[in-house]
């Protein structure tokens, strides 16, 4: 199953849902979709949608997908890479109004160079990306969250031992 979601902004992000829905209906795609619509008006015909999925749906939808495309947002890009699902970035666009900027072009960028998804911000492009991500070999995502836990504990332990060291009483 293909999940895609467009996250919770209050825009549209019509021009994917259009061109997953057409890819769908034209047969490029024969696998099941599911899509969060989120606010776009688009209403898809050839795959199944609804407007949001509660955090419980969510999570169960991104775990059965195969493939998950989804907007530049870093929430779903990072719980995605953490599960080692097969991601392709669709970032919203501020020339279409689907963003007031565009910010989503940045940190998918960054993880298309850390090959933990594939960027398509061109949605035309998507069969072709598609066709590509399925059998692409991506890197598994590497947390540094520990490690920067335990810098963080060093300094505040140094700082402590200073602290204490500077005021004891001399023998």
């Amino acid at each position: 199953m293909i999940f895609v979601t467009v996250g919770s902004q209050k825009f549209p992000f019509n021009r994917l849902l259009k061109k997953v829905d057409q890819m769908v209906r034209d047969g490029a795609v024969t696998e099941e979709v599911c899509i969060q619509t989120g606010f776009s008006d688009y209403v898809p015909s050839h795959c199944r949608y609804q407007a949001f999925y509660d955090r419980t749906q969510f999570s169960e939808m991104l775990q059965a997908c195969t493939v998950l495309i989804t907007h530049g947002g870093a929430g779903t890009i990072i719980d995605a890479v953490k599960r080692g699902k097969k991601t392709i970035v669709v970032p919203r666009l501020s020339r279409y109004g689907e963003h007031v900027d565009d910010h989503q072009l940045e940190l998918p960028a960054r993880f298309h160079e850390m090959n933990l998804v594939c960027t398509c911000p061109d949605e035309n492009l998507l069969p072709d990306v598609l066709a590509v991500v399925r059998t692409h070999p991506f890197d598994t995502y590497q947390s540094n969250t520990e490690t920067f836990l335990a810098s963080v504990d060093d300094i505040l332990r140094s700082y402590l031992l200073d602290t204490v060291t500077d005021t004891a009483p001399v023998p």
